[in-house]
């Protein structure tokens, strides 16, 4: 070292030993050996530690905070404002918001009524039902529902996946009568299930459906829906049952000869032409979102009136024929609460109810967001099944949150859900006025407008995303598709759950481990793997465990640790560095611990004792450092090979590495 460098470093030394208190504090240094002991949180009860768990799993946004020091009277009105929003943003509101509010009424009604007539038929019910849906359950969502944008009644996923479990029960054909009784059932079960799944704040039920198996399954119901519709599109008058890709093909490509109806052809082609052309000018122009919105009503005015005006329907264009005019009649009593069919509706209503949860949920966070505001998903699903089960008993079935006719409310400027009671108030005025207009309307022209509704729902960039990002995931997705598009909509949707559970147990029970090595001049430690320059430190091997340790792969994450040893002995034994006299576990990442993972650790703790390898943990947690003092693992490996980091422990055990 030079005298002017030397000279220079003590001038340094004497100039921050003389300075101020501040400055002399930051630069203290820490004895070499000084060591920070991981601190132990305290010992909770277990009445205490229950307490904390169901906390944290059923109410993690403390949903009674805000009644904290409140009066009684005041605690009554927040308990009303909880259950129906409205009473809360309806102080505020104004003729501005009505104004917006009326627009985005009368456009998602205009796009409604033939959507509803459509879906009714998909579910294989009376199109009357179809319109009832949006009529009541909007209403009851209204007042109880927290999103501002999400727009209510049936949708095309929900209607094939009711109308397709409900025909495997009952022909809709021979028993009308007994299929409407037990589509009621499922509907007043699909609400029972939404509501006590929001009133025990179980909705974290929901997300074990990932999002690449929604996209996967949305998108294969969209194509058999779109499938099913060929009937009503080229007048094919018998068709299959079946819902997969085969059957159906099968079933157009017999009839080619003597099935198809060419002038229903024409009229099905021509406006699904321009329902399709006005969808892409309202995407190219936002401002003009209105153009689409309106287009189904346009076809079917239009159509309605050609085949009325050239008596098409006596040329085998098959119509909608009668409509039953007037307001949703009480349907209580058609209800099964006994018998055989109970089961079955409890079934039926169990697997619709989840899935219209699930769009419906995945729907308001999405506009949500977008706003920016918070939406409570517990809430959400209380309004939900209480609309189902009010719909249930007024000839209503499944109702959710529609994407389609939530985008346009969003587009036309809603502020509130008072446009969803706009557009109950115009489906009440079209059932007691217009129905009987609706009776000359094609068939063809419903099949169109479902075609080019459920197109929204195949997300291409979606799974192009989820191919890029993560391949387990784009197999879910595929699975899901494949399964609802040549199988069924129930087993898709079996195939999606199962996959879903299966990648969580593939993640619980193969965690990632690496392997961590020093980055230059720092005290930092990263995977070798990430960082090429990260060095290992020589007679030591450093091991991450980026899980919990439960269980179902305590056992893997000790063979996996050996097996690294395995390799680091032979590298080294290549390289000839020195012989492994310490193995760390950096343990930060792990959450948890229980007994199988205690006792992992304390077989990892012999193995490596026969090999003359002591083994260190590195920053273990509170719940785990706590769990290894109940169970004396703490002092079998001893006090003095537990440290708050890696470096400190890496230090302690080769104090050249500071060097490095």
């Amino acid at each position: 070292m030079s005298k002017r460098f030397s000279g220079e470093l003590e001038m340094k030394e004497t100039e921050i030993a003389s300075g101020p208190p501040s400055r002399r504090h930051a630069n203290k240094v820490a004895p070499a050996d000084a060591k920070y002991k991981v601190g132990v949180p305290p010992k909770l009860s277990l009445f205490e530690e229950f307490k904390s768990t169901v906390k944290e799993t059923f109410f993690p946004d403390e949903p009674l905070r805000s009644f904290r020091d409140q009066s009684k009277s005041r605690k009554f009105v927040m308990g009303l404002e909880a259950v129906f929003p409205i009473l809360s943003w309806g102080r505020d509101y104004n003729l501005t918001k009505f104004k917006g509010d009326l627009i985005a009424g009368l456009t998602i009604a205009s796009l409604c009524i033939p959507q509803d007539i459509g879906y009714a038929k998909l579910a294989r019910l009376p199109a009357q039902n179809g319109l009832y849906s949006s009529f009541v359950p909007p209403l009851v969502y209204a007042f109880m529902g927290s999103s501002r944008d999400i727009a209510i009644g049936p949708v095309a996923v929900v209607s094939l996946l009711l109308g397709g479990m409900l025909e495997n029960e009952i022909d809709p054909e021979k028993n009308k009568s007994e299929f409407l009784r037990l589509a009621f059932t499922a509907t007043f079960f699909a609400g029972v299930t939404q509501i006590v799944l929001g009133f025990f704040r179980l909705g974290f039920v929901i997300e074990f459906l990932s999002h690449a198996a929604i996209v996967g399954f949305m998108g294969g119901a969209a194509v058999t829906i779109a499938l099913q519709q060929l009937k009503g599109l080229l007048g094919i008058k018998d068709f299959t049952k079946k819902t997969d890709i085969v059957s159906v093909m099968r079933s157009v490509w017999s009839s080619v000869h003597h099935g198809w109806n060419w002038q229903t052809i024409l009229i099905g082609i021509s406006f699904l032409c321009f329902m399709l052309l006005t969808k892409y000018i309202a995407k190219k122009n936002k401002k003009l979102f209105w153009v689409s919105a309106i287009s189904p009503l346009i076809s079917v005015v239009l159509s309605t009136f050609f085949v009325y005006v050239t008596h098409a329907n006596k040329h085998g264009v098959a119509i909608v024929n009668h409509i039953k005019k007037g307001v949703n009649p009480p349907s209580v009593n058609e209800i099964y609460f006994t018998g055989d069919y109970l089961a079955k509706g409890f079934r039926i209503g169990l697997v619709c109810g989840m899935v219209a949860l699930t769009e419906a949920v995945a729907i308001g966070r999405t506009f949500a967001s977008m706003r920016d505001y918070q939406l409570d998903g517990n809430k959400e699903m209380v309004a939900l099944g209480t609309m189902n089960i009010v719909g249930s008993m007024t000839s209503c079935y499944v109702a959710t949150g529609s994407f389609s006719r939530s985008a346009v409310n969003f587009m036309a400027g809603c502020h509130t859900a008072v446009s969803n009671i706009v557009m109950s108030c115009v489906v009440l005025l079209t059932l007691e006025l217009i129905t009987p207009l609706f009776k000359y309307t094609p068939n063809a022209i419903l099949a169109s407008i479902i075609i080019c509704a459920v197109i929204g729902l195949i997300d291409i960039e979606a799974v192009i995303l989820i191919w890029r990002v993560d391949k387990s995931d784009f197999i879910a997705c595929m699975g899901a598709f494949f399964g609802v598009v040549f199988i069924s909509v129930e087993i898709g949707l079996l195939i999606a759950v199962a996959i879903s559970f299966a990648k969580i147990l593939l993640q619980v029970t193969r965690p990632r481990t690496a392997v961590l090595g020093k980055l230059p001049w720092t005290n930092v430690y990263r995977n070798i793997q990430q960082y090429p320059e990260a060095t290992r430190v020589p007679g030591i091997l450093i091991v991450r465990v980026d899980s919990a340790i439960y269980f179902s792969n305590s056992n893997y994450i000790k063979e996996r640790i050996l097996r690294w040893l395995i390799d680091e002995e032979e590298f080294n034994k290549e390289k000839n560095q020195p012989k492994i006299q310490h193995l760390i576990v950096e343990m930060s990442p792990v959450t948890d611990i229980d007994t199988s993972g205690i006792h992992a650790l304390e077989e990892l703790y012999r193995a490596l004792e026969k090999k003359e390898i002591q083994l260190i943990l590195a920053n273990p947690g509170p719940v785990v450092i706590g769990k290894l003092h109940d169970s004396k693992f703490a002092d079998v490996i001893g006090e003095d090979n537990i440290f708050p980091s890696v470096a400190d422990a890496v230090q302690a055990r080769d104090p050249k590495t500071e060097e490095l």
